[in-house]
């Protein structure tokens, strides 16, 4: 599954030459253009198209791999909740549309394990300097991951919900807390408690849930330290004046204070 970008022509054929289905939302240019009077009608804003290959050969592909790929392949396309989806699954009896449309509201659980990845797990900001390193990073991140995974649907089974109920942050904060206070004292704790306690907070249900891709928090008024500390605070010590210091303070202690009943009105308050 994905969004609009990924609805292209040779990755679709790409991905049926492997043997592997797709359901993507009809790219912006193809959606405006969409007939559903053309094609073989398979139900009401249902029918299956032909989509041709592209005369001109992207410049990332070798003359070679574009000769690889059929001439045209066979697509359904279909209206859904006010999308237009597309899909290799091309048969309306076996996959209805409002399976499908249940199948694409799935999607948002790829942007949450994206930002679970990310935020939540910290991998934001590789550390690594190297090519190399910051490859074996990105591999210990996915293996974090994974084992909390794990934990969550261990948790599942033992108190039959289903794993995308739980919540991975509060796993996270679970299982950090339960590997420090079991090294700490030395003695294996029973984990079903554990997973009994992941069990505790799940998430809630909100379908069609919308959120903007906007920062709440302004970030401070200062630029990247792009040099060495040691270096920048040589700068400072430079540039610095200790007259101007004297100054500003000097000029703080002449200022008239607040009196004493206003700032026992404003505790007060």
């Amino acid at each position: 599954m994905g969004d609009a970008i990924y609805g292209t022509y040779f990755l679709l054929a790409s991905l049926l030459d492997q043997g592997i289905d797709a359901v993507f939302e009809q790219m912006g240019a193809r959606k405006r253009s969409t007939d559903f009077r053309q094609g073989k009608q398979l139900a009401a804003k249902d029918h299956l198209i032909e989509l041709s290959k592209p005369g001109k050969k992207p410049d990332w592909m070798s003359e070679e791999d574009y000769e690889k790929f059929p001439a045209c392949i066979t697509i359904r396309e279909l209206k859904v909740n006010g999308k237009i989806l597309i899909t290799t699954l091309l048969s309306a009896k076996e996959y209805p549309k409002d399976e499908l449309k249940t199948l694409y509201k799935e999607r948002w659980h790829i942007e949450v394990d994206l930002r679970n990845i990310k935020t939540t797990l910290g991998m934001e900001t590789l550390s690594c300097r190297t090519p190399a390193m910051a490859e074996k990073e990105i591999w210990v991140y996915f293996l974090a991951y994974n084992l909390i995974r794990l934990l969550m649907t261990q948790s599942a089974l033992l108190t039959d919900v289903l794993p995308r109920q739980l919540s991975f942050k509060h796993t996270v904060q679970l299982w950090t807390a339960w590997s420090q206070q079991t090294y700490a004292v030395g003695i294996q704790a029973d984990e079903g408690i554990l997973f009994m306690l992941i069990a505790q907070k799940t998430v809630g249900n909100r379908p069609g849930r919308v959120e903007p891709k906007a920062v709440k928090k302004r970030p401070k008024p200062f630029g990247l330290l792009t040099e060495e500390r040691v270096s920048a605070r040589e700068k400072i010590k430079k540039t610095w004046a200790p007259e101007k210091a004297e100054g500003l303070t000097k000029r703080h202690s002449e200022l008239t204070p607040f009196p004493s009943d206003l700032v026992s009105f404003a505790l007060i308050i």
